[in-house]
């Protein structure tokens, strides 16, 4: 499991932002991206889910402070880069919006414009520090926070998987890939083996360079 960036070099604008209310009251702690500062991939989650705190291992941002600890998504993401070559330990991992959007039920609900808006700083912050030669960013909501960074919209969230943006304003590419939570789901309909999608993922990243 990673630890945390030593905490003068952490992407923290702030201790405690409390500049959304909900997410102050939902939340055990802020889920602050964690890895190597000097990652070659930055990969962007939507936000921590609720979590499991009796976990010994796989608890979850929302507990650990640290984005992608979950054993869901957390533990298949790395598991993905762990495939495709990448050491998880020497890439980087964050989220689009830091803290557990809690719904009614006590899961997860999407976060909303206005979440994604708020956090945005500390994600730019984050990819400016790290400058990585890409941005993966896990299902539609990072991507959407992502295109925002140039004013665009997202049209489309399957239409826009493993096609390459450029994010001139953070200099770095972005690139879009299915969330794992939904990969299994849609990783056939868009004609795809885990086997052919990792080679697609690969074949992206080096068509970046």
């Amino acid at each position: 499991m990673p630890e945390f960036p030593d905490p003068e070099s952490r992407n923290a604008l702030a201790a405690d932002c409390r500049r959304c209310p909900a997410l102050v009251d939902s939340r055990e702690c802020i889920s602050w991206g964690n890895g190597s500062l000097d990652a070659d991939l930055v990969v962007v989650g939507e936000a921590p889910g609720a979590g499991t705190p009796a976990a010994d291992r796989w608890r979850g941002g929302n507990w650990t402070g640290m984005a992608y600890t979950a054993r869901h998504s957390g533990r298949k993401i790395r598991e993905l880069f762990a495939d495709l070559g990448y050491d998880p330990d020497e890439c980087y991992f964050t989220n689009a919006v830091k803290c557990f959007p809690e719904g009614e039920d006590g899961s997860n609900r999407e976060p909303t414009a206005d979440e994604r808006a708020n956090c945005r700083p500390y994600l730019e912050r984050e990819i400016g520090t790290v400058e990585p030669r890409a941005v993966i960013a896990t299902g539609k909501h990072a991507t959407q926070s992502l295109l925002a960074t140039e004013d665009r919209d997202l049209d489309g969230f399957l239409d826009a998987v493993l096609e390459p943006v450029s994010l001139a304003n953070l200099d770095t590419t972005l690139v879009p890939v299915l969330h794992p939570s939904y990969q299994e789901v849609w990783l056939s309909r868009l004609g795809y083996t885990r086997e052919s999608y990792l080679a697609a993922i690969d074949e992206t990243l080096a068509e970046i360079g």
